[in-house]
């Protein structure tokens, strides 16, 4: 088995991607404007008879702050019970 400074992402857009991290803990990727998380474990995957560094699949952020299709800040709609007080919340 040889070591090598190579890693690979597992799940998410890039999936069985080898790459060379430089040691680092997170990778960040940005895809069609969105940013894809990759994180550094502890665990080996063997290719080619060397063994890679596994970076699990995060989950996706949008570089603006929320989740596509989460939040639409100009369909927002304040509660009817937000303008009530805490003491006359039924």
């Amino acid at each position: 088995m040889t070591t090598t400074n190579e890693a690979i992402l597992v799940g998410g857009p890039r999936d069985e991607t080898i790459f060379s991290p430089e040691d680092a803990a997170l990778v960040e990727l940005e895809i069609d404007g969105l940013v894809h998380r990759y994180i550094r474990t502890t665990q080996d995957r063997q290719r080619d008879g060397a063994a890679l560094t596994v970076y699990n699949y995060d989950g996706v952020v949008d570089p603006d702050g929320a989740q596509p299709g989460i939040e639409d800040s100009s369909r927002r709609v304040a509660s009817p019970l937000a303008s009530e007080g805490p003491d006359t919340a039924v």
